[in-house]
């Protein structure tokens, strides 16, 4: 699809300047330039043209907001002054994949003075001896190189720490409720639990208490017998004795 029509489709009833991002990534210029994207969208802050087949930025109209921009896997080698000039307040610029490779095609950079990381990956330049040093001196302003300042720390995910925030303020509420319903739901079933087996032990209970009764009963009525047996037969040996003393 071409850029101009991509651009297009993107609007999705929207003015131009009513678009602050705008992903165009994988379609196709006719020219290697930058088409369908004029002075009109001038609240842009994001943009992304990932491999659509520039070679060139001579077209790309003024942006003055633009902080954001993603010219990966094209076909771009220099000539980047045009960035300074048409996007004064860019933070983040990632030319990975591109044909820049002597220090020189980065040098029009420093004119970028907001610009706090670069990406460079995979472009020859990067095969250079010193190629860190090098461009930390020459971009002074620069924080991260591909990804790591010069201490090798490697750079935040602004989008991921933007929604560490979002949850932090907004999921903390639901969160701590979906985790307040779930300890309700153990708290009553265990409750159920401890009711079902209390009443279980004393039942049990119960029924050993009448276990024991009987068992209670029993030997009374053994001992009843047992003194009976006794006293007849402590009975029957008087008898004895009395028939003896008549004899």
């Amino acid at each position: 699809m071409e850029m101009k029509k991509r651009i297009s489709l993107e609007l999705r009833n929207r003015t131009p300047a009513e678009v602050e991002e705008l992903v165009v990534d994988n379609c196709r210029t006719s020219d290697g330039e930058v088409e369908g994207l004029t002075d009109d969208f001038k609240e842009l802050e994001f943009l992304s043209m990932v491999n659509v087949g520039l070679t060139s930025l001579a077209k790309l109209p003024s942006l003055p907001k633009l902080r954001k921009l993603e010219l990966s896997d094209n076909n771009i080698s220099g000539h980047l002054e045009t960035l300074s000039e048409k996007c004064p307040n860019l933070t983040y610029l990632n030319l990975s994949g591109n044909k820049i490779k002597e220090l020189n095609n980065v040098e029009a950079l420093q004119n970028l003075k907001n610009l706090k990381s670069l990406d460079l990956f995979n472009c020859e330049i990067t095969t250079l001896e010193e190629y860190r040093e090098s461009i930390f001196e020459l971009l002074p302003q620069v924080t991260y190189l591909d990804g790591f300042d010069q201490e090798d720390n490697e750079a935040p995910d602004s989008e991921a720490d933007d929604d560490d925030d979002d949850e932090g303020e907004d999921g903390a509420g639901p969160t701590g409720d979906y985790e307040d319903e779930d300890e309700d739901e153990e708290g009553s079933e265990g409750g159920e639990v401890g009711l079902s087996y209390l009443m279980k032990e004393k039942i049990q209970d119960e029924e050993d208490d009448d276990d024991y009764a009987e068992e209670e009963e029993e030997e009374e009525k053994a001992g009843v017998k047992g003194e009976k047996r006794k006293r007849d037969a402590e009975d029957e040996g008087e008898d004895d004795d009395d028939d003896d003393d008549d004899d």
